[in-house]
C-alpha cells in the first residue's frame, strides 16, 4: 500500500498543486511535537527536493523553536475528495527570516508577503504515499481572509510587537529567535 520515493515525482506535483490544506509536523529533542495545519498560498514547490513555506505571523511560533533546535520536519497531504489519497514529505527544514540574505529571493515566489514571521526551506530525503482510504469526504468552500484582515489592521510595527511579544517562547519553554 504504502510506497516510498526520494523524490517528487509529476504525479505527486500535481497532487499537492490540487490540495487546500496542508499539514506541518516539527518536534524539538524532547517536550511537545507541533503538527499545525496550514493553507492559503502559502507553499511552493522549488524542484523535486526541494519546498518552501511562508508561515504567517500566528498564536504561537512552535516551528521555528524546534526547527532551531532540530531541524526535522514532515508535511501531510490528504485527498478528502476523489481518490483517495495521502502524502507525506520527510526532510530538514532551515528557517529563513527577514536578516537572511535569501528573503528576498524567496520573497519573489508568494503574492501576499505582509505579516511573514519566516519561510521554511525543507530539503526533501523521502517523500511517502498511502491509500488514504480511512481519510474521509470534505467539500472545500473557500479560504478564510480573518488572517489577512488581522494583518492589515495591525500594521508592519504592530506585526513586530506581536511577534515579540508571543512568539517568542515555545511551549516547551525555549527561547525562539526572531
Amino acid at each position: 500500500m504504502a510506497e516510498k520515493f526520494d523524490k517528487l515525482d509529476q504525479k505527486h506535483i500535481e497532487f499537492i498543486n490540487n490540495q487546500h490544506i496542508f499539514f506541518v509536523a516539527t518536534a524539538g529533542c524532547e517536550g511537545f511535537v507541533n503538527l499545525s495545519p496550514k493553507g492559503m498560498d502559502t507553499l511552493k514547490i522549488i524542484n523535486p527536493n526541494k519546498i518552501i513555506w511562508l508561515n504567517y505571523t500566528g498564536s504561537g511560533n512552535e516551528s521555528a523553536a524546534h526547527v532551531q533546535e532540530n531541524a526535522r520536519m514532515t508535511i501531510m497531504w490528504c485527498s478528502f475528495d476523489k481518490k483517495p489519497l495521502i502524502l507525506k514529505v520527510y526532510g530538514k527544514a532551515k528557517e529563513i527570516r527577514e536578516n537572511n540574505n535569501k528573503w528576498v529571493e524567496v520573497n519573489k515566489y508568494f503574492k501576499m508577503t505582509n505579516g511573514v514571521r519566516q519561510y521554511f526551506e525543507l530539503d526533501i530525503s523521502l517523500v511517502l504515499t498511502s491509500c488514504g482510504y480511512g481519510v474521509p469526504y470534505f467539500e472545500y468552500k473557500g479560504e478564510r481572509d480573518t488572517l489577512i484582515k488581522w494583518i492589515e489592521n495591525k500594521g508592519n510595527i504592530g506585526i513586530k510587537e506581536y511577534q515579540k511579544q508571543n512568539n517568542t517562547i515555545s511551549l516547551n519553554g525555549k527561547r525562539i529567535d526572531i
